[in-house]
């Protein structure tokens, strides 16, 4: 309790300052390039592209769903996965990446995950944003489902700061843990349901698709695509809405215990 009291203190206090710090990063992350902030669009729509074009043409696996193109389908799916591919990356090394702030100058450490989190989420929103007005030209209009994107989002900011909150402390004793976790993100794109219906393989397999289930990533990517599409409510799904919770609330209890195990040692390390 006393490191939760601790990490909202300094959250209260250093609020302006977080949201400033989190502008930084974005700042330094695309001053290098010519055109900016329009690669954070430009990247994953290539990326998105070339994925439907392996899956669509290449493949010929891409179907349409409930009266969606696969293209759509696979954008639903694919942008929720492009803040956790960021989070999993960029926030498990923030600690490394701004180091300066823990070894150089007084600082509340907790808050460096915390403002990486909310630069990605606004280029994650942006994106999103995208992918609503494509969804509003193939003629899909709003819907009162379309809200639960906020809850979503809301979720997966809740899980992935708490995530970084948790490894970043670690990541920043151990580089072999950042090289670990660098090499699972690649397999959890395809165990994470973005190229395929999970409830599918459920039918199919039940087994498999418990286990499926069981990756919170899954359960954002299908949450996204049920907002989107207005297939659900996020309450017709209570066990996976549970499971989800309980994942989300151990997360939580890991961040606070690795970075009450760490955060003295991060300095001599760093």
């Amino acid at each position: 309790m006393s490191v939760l009291k601790e990490i909202l203190s300094e959250h209260k206090e250093y609020y302006e300052q977080t949201i400033k710090m989190a502008r930084s990063d974005l700042v330094r992350t695309y001053r290098a390039s010519a055109l900016g902030w329009s690669w954070a669009i430009i990247k994953p729509i290539i990326t998105i592209f070339i994925y439907w074009f392996a899956m669509s043409l290449g493949l010929r696996a891409g179907k349409p769903h409930d009266g969606y193109p696969y293209f759509l389908w696979l954008m639903f799916g694919m942008v929720p996965w492009f803040y956790v591919n960021d989070m999993l990356h960029r926030g498990t090394e923030s600690m490394r990446k701004y180091r300066y702030l823990i070894t150089k100058i007084h600082y509340p450490v907790s808050t460096i995950p915390t403002f990486v989190s909310l630069s990605n989420l606004f280029i994650n929103t942006i994106l999103l944003a995208v992918v609503y007005i494509l969804c509003l030209c193939f003629g899909h209009m709003p819907t009162l489902q379309n809200l639960q994107i906020f809850l979503y989002m809301f979720f997966s900011y809740a899980f992935f700061t708490s995530w970084s909150l948790f490894a970043a402390p670690i990541a920043a004793i151990s580089q072999d843990f950042l090289n670990l976790v660098k090499s699972f993100v690649f397999s959890l794109l395809w165990l994470s349901g973005i190229f395929f219906d999970i409830d599918t393989i459920a039918a199919d397999h039940p087994t498999l698709g418990i286990i499926l289930k069981l990756n919170p990533i899954a359960y954002l990517v299908s949450g996204f695509r049920d907002a989107f599409m207005s297939t659900g409510w996020f309450w017709e799904r209570p066990l996976w809405l549970l499971v989800f919770l309980v994942e989300l609330l151990i997360m939580f209890l890991l961040a606070l215990w690795s970075y009450k195990k760490l955060r003295k040692d991060m300095p001599d390390v760093l």
